[in-house]
């Protein structure tokens, strides 16, 4: 039986969340990151090696001024009251994005978690970060061409990529009802499986967790190939 090692999750429905159920957009961005504790404590339960998680998108800069500035209110807040425990149990942390817009205390703190855990094996998480796969795709053709590489390749372009020495997602979770990738690993998830759910994502439990990867499991996984 297959498991899985690498899930990525499009943590979506937190606004409309937090709207339906007390009139406020930010308090379902609240709820929704309190929910990323349970999720890694619930793939730590599950044996998986990497979960990656779309924190911040390079479109998200178009929601409106004082909704970014609460967002990023908030990665500082979880971040800072959580290194201890992530440290603790032995976590790594890894950001992928663009760092170089995003405020400057905010960018100290990454810096000091990835350095900090870099060395942790029990499971790598990984914000998505200001990320968006074009622009990734677009900052590892301008490394291939100012190292003057011109044999491309698969290997060579995953080797430019934000996730490199990453193994692909086998497993792609969107919540929030919502079917669409939205510019998230799109080179990544080209194999993945697709999970997409109805419920939001402060909503999102272990049990949600479980019923997908026991999916996964009975999927056979041809690659392109045939069944033998």
């Amino acid at each position: 039986m297959i498991s899985p090692s690498h899930i990525a999750i499009i943590m979506d429905g937190n606004g409309r969340w937090g709207l339906k159920k007390y009139n406020d957009r930010n308090k379902g961005h609240y709820y929704g990151l309190q929910n990323i504790n349970e999720v890694i404590k619930n793939c730590i339960k599950l044996q998986i090696k990497y979960l990656t998680l779309y924190t911040f998108s390079t479109e998200n800069w178009n929601r409106p001024k004082k909704e970014i500035e609460y967002l990023f209110f908030l990665f500082k807040f979880f971040y800072q009251k959580n290194f201890n425990k992530i440290n603790k149990n032995n976590i790594r942390i890894k950001f992928i994005g663009d760092l170089k817009n995003i405020p400057a205390d905010l960018k100290v703190i990454i810096k000091k978690i990835q350095e900090k855990t870099k060395n942790n094996n029990r499971i790598t998480v990984v914000f998505a970060f200001n990320y968006g796969a074009k622009s990734e795709l677009i900052n590892a053709f301008k490394k291939i061409h100012n190292n003057k590489n011109k044999k491309i390749s698969e290997e060579l372009i995953s080797n430019n990529l934000y996730t490199k020495n990453m193994p692909d997602p086998d497993i792609l979770i969107r919540t929030g009802g919502e079917k669409r990738l939205s510019n998230f690993l799109l080179w990544q998830l080209s194999y993945a499986e697709l999970f997409f759910i109805e419920k939001s994502w402060p909503d999102f439990n272990f049990l949600d967790l479980k019923k997908i990867i026991n999916k996964f499991r009975g999927i056979k996984r041809r690659f392109g190939g045939l069944d033998e």
